[in-house]
């Protein structure tokens, strides 16, 4: 009996992580190859190019304010189809657009579905994954995201460069298709572990306390996302300009540390918590990126890869784990549209504010600063885990 109250790799646990993995396919198969594409087929110049990624990015945060409530008021079903219907309707713009404005309306419309569908899906896994393995749980679940992210843009890339801008639409359009048929097997049947909860009122000081415990983690996400932010715009033009043919395998090597670490961290976090994990993620993100902007060759392209995957494979599931642990159940659609958000804002900054930097100087130069993040992150964490400490022993010492 306890074997199947612990048991992870339920039925819908496999087809949620499946619908994840593709809807953030979707994403990531054209967030790194419209730039590209609107530079060529419409002379875009560097602000059109960051606005590709920066509205995107905002109007899935501002959609998501929206989804977290919707999900607390048991709107799931709603917001899934929706959502995809939105996103599948903004690929086919992509495809029609015939202007630079247009394609940036579609990213606005692309955003705000993928901001609705993108908070459902990991709102219904940490519902179903059990409670003593939700680190392990959320890690596998997570690995559907970062794997996206990793292998995402190298599809892209490939198939922009072999097939053109046509092809790569279609395919993005048929797996945005596929995620119809799986999410009408996770909300037709809505097995126990799967059931909308019922809206819980919650009171204003009590939301408040919740989002003070998420703040921590959601600036921590941030700084780390803006390392990414600058990876997804400007990697491909890096390549060109330290004259790497195929800089798409940074992705590739990427993606495949971060399936290495994802199991091994999601265990370390449920048997230590976040503590084990933070600081030498971040570590290895930084190394990552001072190796990338040393990188001449394939050789050395491939161990900054290795170094940023194995770091941000920990880092991001274990902040995600943290945020859901911080509030009730209820509220658990609040937390994953939080942690989303501070993605996509990291994205959204990083991709504005490298661009500028990469302006006045080189993109190796970029990479440099960016790599200012991640020794943000150690730096405001230790800090934080000081003052907590501190805070404990004077609550320990007032306590007669």
């Amino acid at each position: 009996m306890n074997n199947t109250a612990n048991k992870l790799w339920t039925k819908e646990f496999v087809i949620l992580t499946l619908s994840n993995l593709f809807l953030f396919l979707t994403l990531q198969m054209l967030l790194s190859t419209l730039p590209v594409y609107a530079k060529e087929a419409f002379g875009a110049n560097a602000t059109q190019v960051s606005l590709i990624t920066s509205l995107f990015a905002f109007s899935a945060i501002a959609s998501r304010l929206f989804s977290s409530k919707a999900l607390e008021n048991g709107k799931r079903r709603q917001l899934l189809y929706i959502g995809l219907f939105l996103s599948l309707l903004a690929v086919f713009g992509y495809y029609l657009a015939s202007g630079i404005g247009f394609l940036l309306l579609m990213r606005v419309l692309f955003g705000i579905g993928f901001g609705m569908t993108s908070t459902s899906f990991p709102t219904m896994a940490s519902d179903i994954i059990p409670a003593k393995r939700l680190g392990e749980g959320m890690g596998y679940f997570g690995l559907s995201t970062t794997l996206a992210m990793s292998i995402g843009p190298m599809i892209g890339l490939t198939l922009l460069q072999g097939g053109g801008f046509t092809p790569l639409v279609f395919l993005t359009a048929a797996i945005n298709i596929i995620i119809f048929p799986l999410a009408f097997l996770l909300t037709s049947r809505t097995p126990k572990s799967h059931k909308e909860p019922a809206p819980v009122p919650i009171e204003k000081d009590k939301k408040t306390s919740v989002m003070r415990r998420l703040l921590l983690p959601s600036v921590l996400n941030f700084l780390i996302s803006i390392t990414y932010g600058g990876l997804l715009s400007f990697l491909a033009l890096y390549g060109k300009e330290v004259h790497l043919s195929n800089p798409q395998y940074f992705f590739l090597f990427n993606a495949l540390a971060i399936i290495l670490i994802r199991p091994i961290s999601g265990r370390l976090y449920d048997r230590f918590g976040h503590k084990a994990l933070l600081v030498p993620g971040a570590i290895c993100m930084l190394a990552g990126l001072l190796l990338l902007t040393y990188s001449t060759s394939i050789g050395g392209l491939l161990l900054s890869a290795i170094c940023y995957g194995l770091g941000f494979g920990s880092l991001q599931p274990s902040l995600q784990t943290w945020m859901i642990q911080e509030v009730p159940p209820q509220q658990r659609g609040m937390a994953n549209g939080t942690f989303l958000n501070s993605l996509d804002f990291g994205v959204a900054i990083g991709s504005m504010l490298l661009g500028v930097i990469a302006s006045y100087s080189s993109y190796a130069v970029m990479y440099r600063y960016s790599a200012i993040a991640p020794a943000l992150v150690v730096i405001i964490y230790i800090v934080a885990l000081i003052l907590k400490t501190s805070s404990s022993t004077s609550k320990q010492k007032l306590t007669p």
